[in-house]
């Protein structure tokens, strides 16, 4: 049987690179979602949270409650780790409330 699906129950990789480790359904219906994110390069931190945004529409419109909890939970979990990784990480002052606010925007 396959390690993407055990008893008929679709599991969610991931990344489609295989740089993590399988996911896998196990008896108790919990899921293994890869390779946690404290363990991971930066490289690969990087390749794995530009997946999970390029994926989450598809998943969000069509994926099973159980495949949208686990993008979500994935997708927390390695935006979290960059923050951590990267306190000071440059922010753009018009994706802030006050800058959002203030005068004509210029791409």
């Amino acid at each position: 049987m396959s390690a993407r699906v055990r008893r008929g129950i679709p599991a969610l990789t991931s990344c489609c690179h295989g740089v993590t480790a399988a996911a896998d359904v196990e008896d108790d219906m919990t899921t293994t979602t890869g390779i946690p994110g404290s363990e991971l390069t930066d490289e690969l931190l990087l390749r794995e949270l530009h997946h999970l945004h390029e994926t989450r529409n598809e998943t969000f419109l069509h994926g099973s409650a159980d495949a949208l909890r686990e993008h979500t939970a994935r997708t927390f979990e390695l935006e979290q780790e960059y923050l951590r990784r990267y306190p000071e990480r440059e922010v753009d002052p018009r994706r802030t409330r006050s800058g959002a606010r203030g005068g004509p925007q210029h791409a």
